[in-house]
């Protein structure tokens, strides 16, 4: 375990409170996040990151610091994954654009919280029980093998557990109040959709957890490092999401590039355990080897996703009364038999500061 001094501890929660007060301060009125908004965020959630990576390396040794690159550019990596399932829970909820980024600001603080108290136990673990990282390394395994073959379970967000323990605890109304989480109703305190949308998102970073936590312990045991590059990667990804929101479906073999990082990690833990359980002689794959090679699948995935675009939706086909086939029309509202509008586009009520239309769930 590294010897980190109190004061870089202090130094590093002075700096993830200091930067959600202002970012939850620059966010106060909601708003949509455009391209040029969510690209300054991102650069300074970067920055931030790899400026304290230069302290971590300056006051702990070369080491710490590869270790804690390598953690936070693996852990900003596999949170792509998430992006995706944002996209489902809030098409699922029809979240207008505007309420989203304080929906995924709740989420960033339970995701800080709940990452910490799992990669803590983690820690603990591998510390005293060394040969669990053989089980870590097969979950790693079979993620992998899902995602190479399309196979990664589906995460319905009406029927996750939070959602449906929140309903059970009290009712929740069927139309948004603006940003706010609960209203009254006849004397009584319901919920709005929109703590249902927080819910289905924690829901859905408990799952990543899965994945994510014995990645990072593949990298470290520190609990320093393996927090606070997750700690970092987190807070970039509110930003990030709206960066790439809807350019995801365009990066299509990432999801082949992740599973080959994953696998990776995963033949990294064993060859770690097996070196600390079974001999010495046993080669361990270094901190610098690992961040090159996570770097080198990134990019390879991204520029091949680039130069070889997925082929275009086909156009859905109806017959017509001469049985030929002929262009569908855009899907209707279900209540006004109208062309629906996108789902997370504001309406017109949104606009002037009303309620929005009622969600799915």
């Amino acid at each position: 375990m590294l010897d980190v001094p109190l004061w870089l501890w202090l130094a590093f929660a002075a700096t993830v409170v200091v930067s959600l007060v202002v970012d939850l301060l620059a966010h106060r009125t909601a708003h949509v996040i455009g391209f040029k908004e969510a690209g300054a965020w991102s650069a300074l959630w970067v920055g931030l990151a790899l400026t304290f990576g230069v302290v971590v390396f300056l006051v702990l040794g070369t080491t710490a610091g590869t270790e804690y690159t390598t953690a936070w550019l693996l852990e900003k990596s596999l949170s792509v994954d998430n992006l995706f399932v944002f996209a489902v829970i809030f098409a699922y909820f029809k979240v207008p654009r505007a309420y989203q980024h304080r929906v995924l600001f709740f989420g960033v603080m339970g995701a800080l919280i709940f990452r910490g108290i799992f990669l803590t136990l983690g820690v603990a673990v591998v510390s005293r029980f060394t040969v669990v990282l053989f089980a870590f390394a097969a979950v790693l395994f079979y993620s992998a093998y899902k995602l190479l073959k399309g196979e990664e379970e589906s995460f319905d967000p009406g029927k996750s557990f939070a959602v449906r323990l929140l309903r059970k605890i009290m009712p929740v109304r069927d139309e948004y109040a603006g940003t706010k989480f609960f209203v009254k109703e006849a004397g009584k305190r319901v919920a709005t959709p929109l703590l249902a949308v927080v819910a289905a998102i924690e829901a859905a970073d408990l799952i990543f957890a899965v994945d994510s936590v014995p990645a990072v312990l593949a990298v470290s045991d520190d609990a320093f490092i393996v927090y606070t590059s997750n700690a970092f990667a987190i807070l970039g990804l509110r930003a990030l999401y709206f960066l790439l929101s809807g350019l995801l479906d365009r990066f299509h073999y990432l999801s082949r590039g992740l599973a080959i990082i994953l696998a990776f990690i995963g033949v990294k833990l064993v060859l770690q355990a097996a070196h600390k359980t079974i001999s010495t002689s046993v080669p361990e794959i270094p901190s610098p080897v690992s961040l090159a090679v996570i770097v080198v699948i990134l990019a390879g995935s991204v520029a091949l996703s680039l130069l070889r675009p997925p082929p275009p939706h086909p156009v859905p086909t109806v017959p017509d009364a001469d049985g030929d086939e002929e262009t569908a029309s855009p899907p209707e509202s279900a209540t006004t038999g109208k062309p629906g509008p996108d789902a997370d586009a504001p309406t017109e009520r949104d606009r002037d500061g009303k309620e929005p239309p009622r969600p799915a769930g």
